[in-house]
């Protein structure tokens, strides 16, 4: 009789701590999927001032837009929780739209070399960064899913796991694409 309680004390520790480190294994995952994220919106702010280099001379007429950028520049640095950060996405792909649109109305521009080099650059780290958002929700996703599901829950509570916060968009406009693609 001693031995089976011994027993089933030995097994319940094992899924205790089998369930712990699965929900350990969780939380690290988000951590990392957040981390590229922030790689790759980190990346596009740092191709945005090489952008706007090359269209300012074009942009005196919307010098307010380069003055946002600049800011959210700052903002970025700042920002500490991922609604902060989703939020100034964005807002940078807001300005974005208004860079390339002007890319549009002029053709010499248009035609320059280190602008479709930035345009192609710019491209490639919005494929990545929707990759990267994809793949944090998900991440996201499961863990959550864990810390609701009966037994995981009742060890997430006992040792205090905490939900993560979806990569999300509050209103229509910014669920947009941002299109950085104006060669056809």
């Amino acid at each position: 009789m001693g031995l089976a309680v011994i027993a089933i004390i030995v097994i319940l520790v094992v899924i205790v701590i089998g369930m712990y480190n699965g929900l350990i294994t969780s939380r690290n995952k988000v951590k990392n999927a957040w981390s590229q994220i922030d790689v790759q919106l980190q990346r596009r702010f740092d191709l945005i001032p090489n952008l706007v280099d090359s269209v300012k001379g074009y942009m005196k007429h919307e010098e307010g837009v380069l003055t946002q950028i600049a800011e959210l520049r700052t903002s970025w640095a700042n920002a500490t929780t991922v609604g902060q950060k989703a939020d100034l996405d964005h807002q940078l792909s807001g300005a974005l739209k208004t860079i390339m649109a002007v890319s549009e109305n002029y053709p010499e521009l248009k035609a320059s070399q280190n602008f479709s080099e930035l345009q192609e650059e710019l491209r490639n780290t919005e494929n990545k960064i929707s990759y990267s958002r994809q793949f944090y929700n998900d991440s996201v996703t499961i863990y959550n899913t864990k810390l609701e599901v009966v037994p995981t829950n009742i060890i997430a509570g006992m040792f205090n796991f905490k939900p993560e916060e979806l990569f999300k968009t509050d209103s229509e406009e910014v669920r947009k694409n941002v299109r950085v693609d104006f060669n056809n």
